[in-house]
């Protein structure tokens, strides 16, 4: 579980394909430097599980499911991607509750910038727009973000200086994609009010 609080701007090293999966390593020695095998560590708001690290850097497994759903498969050496380690029980949980398994994939519509904050408006996929409120959370490429504007096919968030500066969201442009994860509470509300299955005869 993490929080949306981006702790480092990594860099991708290396992206090593095998058939329907690939090898991530990624450079961030803030968040590897208490790493080891078998902890997580979200990507760009991906989950992902450490195979190694060393020099500051971790590998991880990325299977066809999260190539599918994310966007990580468009990832390059040199690529920045946002990171963050996962929220201990004794921490403040300074964003919203994240799990860091992506529902989709939009784009960066347009920037409309302020004197220091932008405006920026995503596109974001049909099936996902019911779970999309105004004033609600939503995560976007592993930021937590409160949504401005809530649209059917669109959302728009206010990025502060700190957002900007720190995270992938500052140097993204129109076309570039992102991941959404949305608030998972909506999504259990609406399973918990949808039919109920007949008991067992």
């Amino acid at each position: 579980m993490f929080t949306g609080i981006v702790e480092e701007l990594g860099e991708v090293v290396a992206v090593e394909p095998h058939g329907d999966s690939a090898l991530l390593t990624v450079r961030g020695p803030l968040v590897t430097e208490d790493a080891v095998h078998g902890a997580s560590i979200a990507v760009n708001g991906v989950c992902l599980t450490v195979v190694e690290t060393a020099d500051g850097a971790f590998t991880a497994d990325v299977m066809k499911e999260t190539l599918d759903r994310s966007s990580l498969g468009v990832l390059v050496p040199g690529s920045r991607v946002n990171l963050e380690r996962p929220v201990r029980l004794a921490d403040r949980l300074g964003g919203h509750l994240v799990q860091g398994h992506v529902d989709g994939v939009g784009q960066i519509v347009s920037r409309r910038p302020g004197e220091r904050w932008e405006v920026v408006t995503v596109s974001v996929p049909a099936a996902l727009s019911r779970y999309v409120v105004e004033k609600g959370s939503i995560t976007i490429d592993g930021v937590s973000l409160t949504v401005v504007e809530a649209g059917a096919e669109h959302l728009t968030v206010s990025l502060i200086p700190t957002t900007l500066e720190l995270t992938t969201l500052g140097h993204k442009g129109p076309g570039d994609p992102v991941n959404l994860e949305v608030d998972v509470v909506a999504k259990y509300v609406e399973r918990l009010l949808g039919p109920r299955p007949e008991a067992a005869r």
